[in-house]
């Protein structure tokens, strides 16, 4: 017998996957349950907010654990600046790996619907905000609040870019423009 929680973490991880590459507007109800393998009541017996719900916790979830990846690669690299590089290399990796179809998790639900549905809104926020701040700890400078927005600005137009023109070269090309700004102003 399958577990509540199965279905209900079974939806959350494919709602997740269609909002990453398709966006909010683009993925139906029929196509969330059905991608979840679950009965058409699942959806709100698990989410009874519904659509905007199941994407609210699935933009957090899909936040949660890129920032945990984040983490972890600056935490394996040499220092933080290396990190970052390492950090974009493995974006632009995924996105090529992908046929461009996943860039960043966030980015497509909150350009979609982040003006419509405040609650959107927000977990997009937070997802942000979380990797703002994994940024700017791991920076540890006075200067790290300013440095850790160009970095999350930087990357997030650069995999836009990316995955607008199929091509990773814009994505590749702020690493070593984030190297020389980092270097700078951590001196």
């Amino acid at each position: 017998m399958v577990r509540r929680t199965d279905t209900r973490q079974r939806m959350l991880d494919s709602a997740a996957e269609l909002f990453h590459k398709q966006g909010y507007h683009a993925t139906g109800l029929n196509q969330l349950v059905a991608a979840g393998g679950a009965p058409k009541g699942s959806l709100y017996f698990h989410f009874p907010g519904g659509k905007e719900q199941l994407a609210a916790e699935a933009i957090r979830q899909s936040a949660e654990r890129l920032c945990d990846t984040l983490r972890t690669v600056v935490a394996n690299s040499p220092d933080v600046i290396t990190g970052i590089e390492n950090v974009v290399d493995a974006l632009a990796t995924s996105l090529d790996e992908s046929d461009f179809q996943r860039g960043c998790p966030l980015a497509t639900v909150a350009l979609d619907a982040s003006g419509e549905s405040e609650t959107i809104r927000q977990a997009c926020a937070d997802g942000y905000t979380s990797w703002h701040t994994l940024i700017a700890r791991a920076l540890n400078s006075e200067k790290a609040d300013e440095l850790a927005t160009i970095v999350l600005a930087a990357v997030e137009g650069g995999l836009l870019l990316a995955k607008t023109l199929h091509d990773t070269a814009p994505l590749r090309a702020i690493a070593p423009h984030l190297r020389a700004t980092l270097e700078r102003e951590l001196s």
